[in-house]
């Protein structure tokens, strides 16, 4: 039996789309900074006490060796520093430099500003209810065995 549905009424595309579309916003705000959006996300979430690159990895859904690229132009750029963990050699652990922070800094403005944009134009409720939609989809996916 063939499914009749179309790719624009699958939630996954609405999802995909709407990422995509909120991510090219951010390229486009954050460009002036000399970042990406997505290099902007992984400063905001860079610990005080550093992050380890797979904590990092997990945080954009990348691979560790698919992050090292990144990480190599962040580090060239003089946003972050690299250092063994000292508790286990074996882990590396992840840190922003002065420019970094500020990078960091820069990035958060934006997204505070986007949210407050978003908030301004979506009721509490919708706001709960998209939120809870989002997690039971994400907790649905998880689950899943075809």
């Amino acid at each position: 039996m063939r499914s009749n549905v179309k790719h624009q009424e699958t939630i996954d595309y609405f999802l995909k789309i709407v990422w995509q579309t909120v991510a090219n916003r951010y390229n486009q705000l954050v460009t002036e900074f000399g970042i990406t959006q997505s290099i902007g996300y992984l400063l905001i979430n860079i610990e005080e006490d550093g992050t380890t690159v797979s904590q990092a990895a997990a945080l954009l859904g990348l691979k560790s060796t698919s992050l090292s690229r990144m990480l190599n132009q962040l580090e060239q750029t003089g946003l972050i520093y690299r250092e063994s963990n000292k508790g286990d050699k074996r882990s590396v652990k992840i840190y922003l430099t002065d420019l970094g922070k500020e990078k960091r800094q820069l990035a958060k403005n934006v997204v505070k500003q986007f949210n407050n944009y978003l908030n301004a134009h979506i009721s509490d409720a919708d706001k709960q209810y998209l939120t809870d939609m989002l997690k039971k989809i994400n907790q649905l996916t998880l689950n899943y065995k075809p």
